[in-house]
């Protein structure tokens, strides 16, 4: 067996349509493509989705109401009122909540929110704050500290 004696069945390879090469050619003039029109000119058709210049549906669909984060982002929330039970200056972290009991299940890195009232001055390390927890925390003589996780 030789490369020059690998060739293909007879009959299995057919001749390629040349089109538009006058009409006694078989697809002459339009080319079997109809008159006029988008799809009959050259460059093909439009591009998957397309819908004519309308918002194509999958632009449409995210602005609807309620259209579901893909990816959203999971804390385990806790109010600084509920913090005014530990004692002056505590590291407050996930960790140390779940220790003191304030905390039940790991939900994800913490976030700190900021209902409640805080007398306590605490050293806060947490994922994320809310602007009114930053400040009840600061103005308790405390620190906020964000860490990643």
């Amino acid at each position: 067996m030789r490369i020059n004696d690998a060739v293909p069945q007879k009959g299995s390879k057919k001749r390629r349509r040349r089109l538009g090469r006058g009409v006694s050619a078989g697809q002459g003039a339009s080319a079997g493509k109809g008159m006029r029109g988008q799809k009959s000119r050259s460059g093909g058709s439009t591009r998957p989705g397309f819908e004519g210049g309308q918002m194509p549906l999958y632009r449409r669909v995210p602005k609807l109401k309620h259209f579901t984060v893909v990816n959203p982002k999971h804390y385990t929330t806790i109010n600084v009122g509920k913090l005014a039970s530990l004692p002056a200056n505590t590291e407050v972290t996930l960790t140390s909540l779940m220790e003191a009991g304030i905390v039940t299940t790991n939900d994800g890195p913490l976030k700190l929110l900021g209902d409640g009232e805080l007398n306590v001055p605490l050293n806060a390390k947490a994922a994320a704050f809310t602007a009114g927890a930053r400040t009840k925390i600061e103005q308790a003589g405390g620190s906020c500290e964000v860490v990643e996780a």
